[in-house]
């Protein structure tokens, strides 16, 4: 039977195998004992396949640690930090096909195009955990920037990704340095400094300009 995850196995094993992707989906379906019919039932293409196996392991990763019962109890920093140990944890067990993967596609803007869709999942959940962060005053709700929040935390994650290639450390321990001091780091600039409090200094005594006149400062 056909399914989703059965597509996917086939596609890492001949890409792992080949080092390219199949030449059409005519001999990857016959190869495979299914009709294009059934690959285009779930697929439009082989970089719809990839793009796929990507947004799975994130899906996955996210299942897995929302279901922990001290999550609910995690500030957005943990949230964070759990995400990036789980997802390259799973990682791990798929590292040759990550690889290729990343090797095999155009980059735009830094990002390659095969991770497209992961972005969407890892940018929703981005935004959620920011918005309990700035709710509850754990981050600083900087006006332009606060917005631009998930976009630092998918430039770490794209920096880790790339680390995580290039690590040859033993169980990749490199990598969880990597993770715990880049993520600390990008939410030690999300939180409340002691500039903010001067620049909400600042505003306040241009607010009370009138208040500064009456009483001769």
């Amino acid at each position: 039977m056909t399914t989703v995850e059965s597509i996917q196995n086939a596609y890492i094993d001949y890409v792992l195998t080949e080092g390219t992707q199949p030449k059409s989906v005519y001999i990857f379906a016959k190869q495979n004992e299914m009709t294009e019919e059934e690959f285009y039932r779930f697929f439009g293409s082989f970089d719809g396949v990839e793009q796929s196996i990507w947004v799975d392991m994130a899906n996955k990763t996210l299942t897995e640690i929302e279901a922990q019962e001290v999550w609910i109890q995690y500030s957005a920093r943990e949230k964070a930090l759990s995400f990036f140990y789980a997802f390259f944890e799973l990682l791990k067990g798929r590292r040759s096909f990550a690889v290729y993967s990343l090797n095999s596609h155009a980059r735009t803007l830094g990002s390659p195009v095969v991770l497209d869709q992961l972005k969407v999942v890892f940018e929703n959940f981005a935004e959620s955990i920011l918005k309990q962060g700035l709710e509850s005053g754990e981050l600083s709700d900087r006006k332009f920037f606060a917005k631009r929040y998930k976009d630092g935390l998918w430039m770490q994650f794209g920096f880790v990704l790339n680390f995580w290639i290039k690590d040859n450390s033993a169980g990749f321990e490199k990598t969880d340095e990597a993770i715990e001091k880049g993520v600390n780091v990008t939410f030690d600039l999300f939180e409340r400094t002691p500039i903010d409090n001067l620049l909400e200094y600042g505003k306040f005594l241009y607010n009370n300009s009138n208040i500064k006149d009456k009483v001769g400062l």
